[in-house]
């Protein structure tokens, strides 16, 4: 790159970092003042519910986030970092089954059934399978081909384009899955109190802003 133009991952990846903490923040605030916490087993199935959003929103698409900038944001031998990329990506992708646990228990123990409590029947649980099963799939192929017992480097070099690209696709998709999801809780709790609201909201913007990021942190050049 040439010109008065030319911008590094660098700065990119530490505001990725900072977008990861305000989120973070913001959805435990909202979770533990305004929705009374969180619980795998509790008489109030509400708690129940408010596990999924943070099992999805920071263990799915925060930590899938951190494990696609590892290699811009660590300056560290290939292999220590390719460890560390595997390793939140399983954090990811183990968030993601127990988020789907919690919903369908949730779904299953509420006390009045109603439209919401039927499986699979919204834009937004049709976006979380499918972000999740491809998310799943590209994990095993990128262990076996990548890791343990890896291929030729050839087929690596060949392979890498394509693992990028579909893991960025994958991990824009979850992004997608979370705000269809914040909108949810709007049409099933019926939301009155306007700070909640505003917390929901700029949640929602600030994953929009992290995907933009992460994204950027990928495209520039890191510190190789």
């Amino acid at each position: 790159m040439s010109g008065g133009y030319q911008l590094r991952a660098t700065p990119i990846t530490i505001f990725s970092h900072l977008l990861f903490i305000a989120i973070t923040t913001l959805l435990l605030i909202w979770l533990l003042k305004f929705r009374e916490g969180v619980a795998f087993n509790s008489s109030n199935n509400f708690k129940i519910l408010n596990l999924h959003p943070l099992l999805m929103v920071i263990g799915f698409v925060l930590v899938g986030g951190e494990a696609i900038i590892t290699y811009k944001a660590i300056p560290a031998k290939r292999r220590s970092v390719r460890v560390i990329h595997l390793v939140l990506h399983l954090i990811a992708l183990a968030s993601a089954i127990l988020g789907i646990i919690t919903i369908f228990k949730f779904k299953n123990e509420m006390s009045s059934p109603n439209l919401f409590s039927i499986h699979m029947f919204t834009l937004h649980s049709w976006l979380g399978i499918i972000a999740i099963s491809s998310f799943g799939l590209q994990y095993i192929l990128a262990f076996f081909a990548y890791f343990f017992p890896g291929a030729e480097m050839s087929t690596r070099a060949s392979l890498m384009p394509w693992h990028r690209f579909i893991g960025i696709v994958i991990f824009l998709l979850g992004v997608c899955t979370a705000e269809t999801g914040l909108v949810e809780y709007f049409q099933y709790l019926q939301l009155i109190h306007q700070q909640e609201a505003l917390f929901i909201n700029f949640t929602a913007l600030l994953l929009f802003l992290y995907a933009v990021f992460v994204t950027l942190s990928v495209i520039l050049p890191g510190y190789y």
